[in-house]
């Protein structure tokens, strides 16, 4: 499914962070892979649950993406929750680790996509919501829903 001009489509996206988190800005990332990881993505074969970017040692890390065996790979397969690198800027990762020493707030992924054949992370920094602020996004999005809804049926 090439798409022309580098068009990014999301492979996976991480569908739990839009409603656990609130989300403040969002950042491209490139994402080190190793061996045949980058097919497993390409098939969507990978998981978001529980996953969290942090900044160790200077370096921003990806923990708790499970991204699922290649059936085909039989050397090197490397271990499917291992940490896996995100490249960034140098300014954007000093931003990144001041912002997040701040109370509440955490760096999640919202997506994987590919870019000119690249794998790239959409990361966001955000904070999470509170359970009257999740009730409250999801009748807003109801109500859009409907109001969507009825000017379709109108026309």
């Amino acid at each position: 499914m090439a798409r022309k001009g580098g068009a990014k489509a999301p492979v996976i996206r991480n569908r739990k962070a839009r409603h656990e988190f609130e989300i403040l800005e969002e950042l491209e990332a490139g994402l080190v892979l190793e061996g045949a990881e980058v097919k497993s993505l390409r098939d969507g074969r990978a998981n978001f649950t529980d996953a969290f970017a942090r900044v160790d040692g200077g370096e921003l890390w990806l923990h708790n993406l499970h991204i699922s065996p290649y059936e085909q790979a039989s050397i090197d397969v490397p271990d499917p929750l291992r940490p896996r690198k995100l490249l960034v800027h140098r300014r954007e990762l000093e931003r990144l680790a001041a912002k997040t020493a701040e109370r509440g707030l955490t760096i999640v992924p919202l997506d994987i996509h590919f870019t000119r054949g690249r794998a790239k992370v959409t990361i966001a920094l955000a904070r999470g919501k509170k359970l009257h602020d999740k009730r409250e996004s999801l009748k807003r999005d109801q109500m859009r829903r409907e109001v969507e809804r009825a000017l379709r049926t109108r026309e």
